[in-house]
């Protein structure tokens, strides 16, 4: 089978965690292809995420390089192992891969934490306020490409019905919640689908308000997706030229620092649906 023109981030991912082991190990690629009984040529295309692997082969990697954390070896080998085409392969050619990264990087987290500033949750979002938002970026999108990108989003959402749905804990700012994006009767039926959504034993809302003044990571949209072991954790950074995904332990550490004290600037849950109940209510009042 040739190698893959464009290896998906969880592809990359997988091969890039077998190249840091066999690094931290000491070992050649040419001592891999041996443990594998394959071409020398074929390691770098692994390590890469252009070629699969089996989860035997990752085993019989870890064992030879000596990883001894056998969560993170069968983690590895999950990951191996799950090569069954998700919903969002159907965007594939359509969409940007990134974006179609960051669905992926969503079905197979068990715990997704999010902190937002301006723009509330795709996976939160109605389609009104997704199509609202879509329609603001420079340069304008042809109508195709607002349905398109709308559609996506909306589909995202079927993580949080999947059997065994990732926790999600959701921090937002007031500043999301009162940005108006489509008007007041989007805004107001936005933050009516937010409330009945918070109520989901697997979702938890935060709201930051004004009151509670600056915050680390205040200026950015950051979703941190929980593997089964952490060191499989992932970053993913929203940007104007599109997503980025983060995942050296430093900076995973750093990000979650940051949740950890954005959670604390943020009220309780409780707290937080009557502060969004209340907004609602005001807009009613227009």
């Amino acid at each position: 089978m040739p190698p893959r023109s464009a290896p998906t981030e969880r592809q990359r991912r997988l091969g890039e965690e077998l190249r840091r082991m066999r690094l931290a190990a000491g070992m050649t690629t040419e001592y891999a292809a041996g443990l594998l009984g394959i071409p020398r040529t074929n390691v770098p295309n692994m390590e890469s995420g252009r070629s699969g692997i089996s989860p035997e082969r990752v085993r019989t990697l870890s064992s030879n390089y000596g990883c001894t954390d056998e969560d993170y070896v069968e983690a590895l080998a999950a990951m191996a192992t799950n090569r069954a085409k998700g919903w969002w392969e159907a965007y594939r050619g359509q969409l940007r891969d990134n974006l179609l990264d960051i669905a992926e990087m969503e079905w197979h987290a068990k715990r997704l934490r999010i902190a937002v500033t301006v723009h509330l949750p795709g996976l939160l979002q109605t389609e009104e306020q997704a199509r609202a938002v879509f329609a603001a970026v420079i340069p304008p999108l042809p109508q195709d490409d607002i349905d398109l990108r709308v559609a996506h989003r909306i589909d995202r959402q079927q993580v949080l019905d999947r059997p065994e749905p990732p926790a999600i804990d959701a921090i937002i700012h007031e500043a999301a919640l009162r940005m108006e994006f489509g008007g007041p009767a989007t805004a107001r039926r936005q933050l009516g689908h937010l409330l009945r959504v918070s109520e989901r034993d697997t979702v938890t809302v935060r709201v930051i308000p004004f009151k509670a003044g600056g915050f680390p990571g205040a200026g950015q949209s950051v979703i941190y997706a929980e593997a089964a072991v952490p060191r499989l954790d992932t970053v993913e950074l929203d940007s104007t030229h599109g997503p980025e995904f983060i995942d050296t332990e430093a900076q995973l550490s750093k990000y979650r620092a940051q949740l950890d004290a954005a959670e604390t600037a943020a009220l309780a849950p409780d707290a937080s649906h009557a502060f969004i109940r209340n907004l609602a209510d005001d807009l009613n009042d227009l």
